[in-house]
């Protein structure tokens, strides 16, 4: 049998999954022909070296459970990829010429243990710095010259992390939360000797919540200046912060929705990505005048961007509609996977709703053949500083294929419409997401689109959370719920969970499981768990760092307790899984757990 038949034998939802795909490629700033990107060529997400003059692609890593974290360094000489266990995400760098093979690889830095990532930045003469995060040290920051023993730089409690390295490498700029609000960070610039150069922070120790973010170095020489992100205006947007010369220069940028932003290559301006109503968009700012010009790309969701030495930029782009493609200004594509590309789906519908915070937008994709109501999929999404957007989602799509409409919600604590929306996710953490979740859900069956009978609740990480959560103070609302990698007894969580993750949780709740007890126990789905009616579904890592297992064997077990209706799966990796029929898999038993118990109430899907 042919290819091709092999393929359209094959359901349209497995080949949105099966498709290749390739990230944008990042390059190194010295040597702007070789590449490096993630592809999933083989089946499991990997990284790719890519020589462009030569045209030449090879395969970095090859490791069960895949890999996507690496960098190139400055002049494209190494790849460094970060080595972990079986997706648990505690592991250390390693280092292979880009021109070797696999199995050339060393440790990058020897002397450091195995920790948490918290950034990394390479130098032009090799120095690199890396963050690393452990429970026992919270978060240390450390040089590391070619030779030498690593000098540790910073150490604090709080989360932290490296933002870059000038490109003389003279200044190093890091994040931090020594302040208790891991969802606003401080930034610090300092020598590669640990001694401060300047701070800038807008939470006024703690007192304000306001956050900033580095943006990166100028990548000229003898530049000081740092692009940063800030919040001063209710959204997030960019200025230029020289903490050498003590200035900060304000952009007249001025556009609705969330903007980030990266220097062009020669320094002379800057590309700026905005986010607004879950959708994108690229402009061109250069410093000292008046607008932004605007750099033409389709309706939908850029999920990144680079400008390239010669001014043309490439970005990754899809809709809900369309599978995602990297494409230049110049109009080609850039590169393109080996294989058939994944069949489309359908489009998205905007949806505003008045909720108890305000307005909520959520994302609404209905089968194309029949005019409702239908059996309706809420697909949670995870974050929860997170948005759904105008962007290609195979889950999503595989729902609608079967039939579903689905339906995403940005909740309060999404990103993406402003700081006070982002923000307002406190102390009673999982109910207001629920709120604004409950308010789509009448609009959905008011509106004829959903049966509400047929509802079903899901997600992963925060969506499956949302969805225990939901399960058990919301029982009557909902046929069942498909809870991935999910929170589900939240004390038990954070006691096992990564130190970053615990910092967060401190500055949603307001403290720790045993300072604010009362805050935890009303968050936690482990305090609804006999409440729900609805069968439930979970799958979850065995290695999950963020959602560690233990804390899900725990509502499991109460569920088993009572004789709830519940099916489980473990599998062996950790917060997700980058093995494309690993992922399959989920899905199809997800599919068919929803249509098992969803078939006594209806015969028509």
């Amino acid at each position: 049998m042919s290819d091709t038949q092999n393929v359209s034998s094959t359901p349209e939802w497995e080949q949105r999954f099966r498709a290749p795909r390739v990230s944008l490629p990042d390059w190194a700033e010295d040597a702007p022909d070789r590449s490096l990107f993630v592809s999933n060529a083989t089946g499991t997400y990997e990284l790719y070296a890519w020589d462009r003059a030569s045209g030449r692609q090879r395969q970095v890593t090859d490791r069960p459970n895949g890999t996507t974290d690496g960098l190139l360094t400055p002049d494209g000489s190494a790849i460094w990829w970060f080595s972990d266990t079986d997706g648990d995400e505690f592991g250390v760098w390693m280092r292979q010429p880009f021109d070797g093979a696999q199995g050339d690889d060393e440790p990058a830095a020897p002397g450091l243990e195995a920790s948490y990532p918290a950034g990394l930045a390479i130098g032009r003469d090799g120095t690199a710095v890396i963050g690393r995060s452990t429970d026992e040290d919270g978060t240390t920051i450390h040089v590391v010259r070619p030779s030498d023993a690593p000098v540790e730089i910073y150490r604090h409690r709080e989360s932290a992390g490296v933002g870059d390295l000038s490109h003389d490498g003279t200044l190093i700029a890091l994040e931090h939360t020594e302040h208790g609000d891991a969802m606003h960070s401080a930034l610090r610039v300092v020598r590669p000797d640990g001694s401060t150069v300047a701070e800038l922070d807008d939470t006024e120790g703690g007192t304000k919540e306001l956050g900033l973010a580095v943006l990166g170095f100028a990548p000229v020489a003898g530049d000081t200046r740092l692009l940063v992100g800030h919040q001063r205006r209710g959204r997030w947007e960019p200025m230029i912060w020289d903490p050498v010369a003590g200035t900060e220069t304000d952009l007249p940028i001025d556009l609705p929705g969330d903007v980030g932003a990266e220097w062009y290559p020669d320094g002379s301006a800057l590309l700026v990505e905005h986010s607004f109503e879950a959708r994108s968009e690229l402009w061109r700012y250069e410093p000292g005048a008046k607008e932004p010009v605007r750099v033409e790309t389709p309706a939908g969701t850029v999920s990144g961007a680079t400008a390239r030495p010669d001014g043309t930029v490439e970005y990754l782009w899809s809709s809900a509609a369309l599978p995602p493609v990297v494409r230049s200004t110049t109009g080609a594509v850039v590169l393109d996977p080996p294989g058939p590309a994944a069949p489309a789906s359908v489009p998205v519908e905007d949806v505003w709703v008045e909720g108890p915070g305000g307005h909520i937008h959520a994302l609404v994709q209905r089968p194309a053949t029949g005019d409702g109501p239908f059996p309706t999929v809420f697909e949670i999404h995870g974050g929860p500083t997170w948005h759904d957007s105008d962007a290609f989602a195979s889950g999503p799509a595989a729902w609608v294929d079967h039939g579903f409409a689905v339906v995403r919600v940005n909740y309060r604590g999404s990103t993406g419409y402003g700081r006070a929306w982002t923000d307002a996710l406190k102390h009673r953490v999982g109910l207001i997401e629920l709120e604004d979740i409950a308010a789509v859900r009448d609009w959905a069956v008011k509106s004829g689109l959903a049966d509400p009978a047929q509802l079903v609740l899901a997600g992963g990480s925060w969506g499956g959370y949302l969805t225990l959560l939901g399960l058990g103070t919301q029982p009557d609302a909902w046929a069942l719920g498909l809870a991935a990698v999910p929170v589900a007894d939240y004390v038990t969580a954070y006691h096992d969970e990564m130190e970053a993750l615990k910092a967060m949780d401190r500055t949603l709740l307001g403290g720790t499981p045993e300072e604010v007890p009362e805050r935890f126990e009303a968050s936690s789905p482990l305090t609804y768990v006999d409440a729900v009616r609805a069968p439930v579904y979970i799958s979850a890592g065995v290695n999950d760092p963020r959602c560690p297992i233990r804390q899900v064997e725990n509502y499991v077990d109460r569920l088993k307790a009572r004789g709830a209706v519940h099916e489980v799966y473990r599998y062996d990796a950790g917060h997700g899984s980058l093995v494309v029929e690993e992922r399959i898999k989920q899905v199809r038993l997800e599919l068919d757990f929803a249509l098992r118990h969803l078939k006594a109430s209806s015969s028509g899907i």
